[in-house]
């Protein structure tokens, strides 16, 4: 397809596309909107900037438009699940952006505002209900919401929400939706835990994938300084003070980190602010909306919370934690270069991060370059704290392992998927092998149509960043 117009979708969503400017679709909705289209089910291999939010949210809103009805009083006809209250709200908003024209009901249900809202949102009934999975379950319980009419499920980053600990609230919040729907899952990587949650909650699934989560976004320039890890504050400010002329996102591993941060660059007499776990919704709607104004120019963040955070104008990304999760580092610079700008991601690496980054160079298969700023060059490598399992590792004593720490740094694990924050920094990997999506083993789904392309230059980014 060259033009949203051959997709056959309702005079309504074109004319808000072309209100958008929107002209040509990306590779995965090329190739998932006419599956979409046709009732099948989808697996639906893509990260962020791909586009994926309208692959599934346009072909979702033309059946809205073709068979308008309102659902029962505490229904819905549509649901989204999301692992973050960010994501969430943007896929709402894409909603709401495509189909202005439609006149669809729609509402957002996620932790960390009063629920009082949401009850009434949901008292008339939904065309759309997007949400996370704790949030949700706490209103199946007190019974302000019903499933039953559900026509569409969407699950968006799947592997995120397995490693934030939804996967079991997910089956509780399945098993309560009518057998006959149309299902449709959307992941940057394929654990065998999310193949077996497709096997048994998707009927026949055509399955799409497109870049492949080894790869890096070809515009970014990348590079390592090796530094000590008392250090690691000045040099930030440094760079902040010279080389970042635009806006940068700066990623810590923890949720103190990323205070800790900031506090430093205040004292320092510059501008930042943090999102984590910790914000209340409102405060992170707060710094979400100055970031994307253009009104801050430096952003600090967990790897959960950055979940969502679409902006065109970040020039650099900045780890000053290396990601445990060589994945996440592919998601983390891929919040630059948006739109077919250039952009510049910078890593810093103590003695302690040194295996991170090996395992990162692996998975992206490129050798960073590096600059030494080390006091002494040649100091032994440290063995780091926060060291992802091996992929191969059994179930047993890692993963109890791993619940004891997720408790010890987040609390309780209902309090925990209440809130709908995940463990920053460190997701729950124990025992899950996250494979790159071509080594998915393809008896564990039944795929028909597999359709796989190479990342395109200068193509949209997620639904908001569609060719121009």
């Amino acid at each position: 397809m060259t033009s949203f117009n051959d997709f056959g979708l309702a005079a309504p969503i074109l004319r808000a596309l072309s209100n958008e400017q929107y002209v040509t679709p990306t590779p995965i909705q090329t190739d998932a909107i006419p599956v979409v289209l046709a009732g099948r089910d989808i697996v639906g291999i893509a990260q962020t900037g791909t586009g994926k939010t309208a692959a599934f949210a346009l072909p979702i809103l033309n059946r809205l438009a073709a068979t308008p009805r309102r659902a029962d009083k505490k229904c819905c006809r549509v649901l989204v699940l999301s692992p973050t209250r960010e994501l969430s709200g943007q896929i709402l908003e894409s909603f709401r952006t495509y189909g202005r024209h439609v006149g669809i009901s729609s509402a957002l249900v996620i932790g960390g505002v009063p629920m009082g809202r949401q009850v009434r949102d949901l008292m008339h009934g939904l065309d759309v209900l997007v949400a996370t999975p704790g949030r949700l379950l706490d209103l199946l319980r007190s019974n302000a919401v019903r499933l039953n009419q559900v026509e569409v499920l969407v699950l968006d980053e799947a592997d995120r929400m397995l490693d934030m600990g939804f996967i079991h609230d997910i089956r509780a919040i399945v098993a309560k939706l009518p057998k006959e729907r149309q299902t449709l899952l959307f992941s940057a990587t394929m654990p065998r835990e999310i193949a077996d949650l497709a096997a048994q909650m998707l009927r026949d699934p055509a399955r799409v994938a497109v870049s492949p989560v080894a790869s890096t976004v070809e515009r970014v320039s990348q590079r390592v300084i090796m530094t000590d890890k008392p250090a690691k504050s000045a040099l930030l400010i440094e760079l902040l003070r010279g080389e970042v002329m635009g806006q940068s996102l700066v990623f810590t591993r923890t949720k103190h980190g990323a205070d800790k941060v900031v506090k430093s660059l205040h004292h320092a007499g510059l501008s930042a602010e943090a999102i984590h776990g910790n914000k209340s919704q409102n405060q992170r709607e707060r710094v979400l909306g100055a970031f994307r104004a253009g009104k801050l120019k430096t952003l600090v963040a967990t790897d959960i919370a950055a979940r969502g955070i679409d902006v065109d104008g970040i020039s650099h990304v900045i780890n000053y934690d290396l990601p445990n999760i060589p994945e996440s580092y592919v998601h983390r610079i891929g919040r630059t270069a948006r739109a077919g700008a250039e952009g510049v991601a910078i890593s810093f690496c103590d003695n302690e991060e040194r295996a991170f980054l090996r395992d990162i160079e692996k998975l992206i298969q490129i050798k960073l370059d590096a600059t030494d700023r080390r006091s002494n060059p040649h100091a032994p490598e440290r063995p780091a704290k926060h060291h992802r399992p091996q992929q191969n590792a059994g179930r047993g004593g890692n993963q109890r392992n791993g619940q004891q720490q997720r408790r010890k740094e987040n609390g309780h694990q209902g309090q925990q998927r209440r809130k709908d924050h995940g463990r920053q920094g460190q997701p729950r990997r124990n025992g899950h092998n996250h494979a790159p999506a071509a080594a998915l083993n393809p008896e564990s789904i039944a795929t028909v149509g597999f359709m796989r392309h190479e990342p395109r230059r200068h193509t949209a980014g997620d639904a908001n960043q569609n060719t121009r």
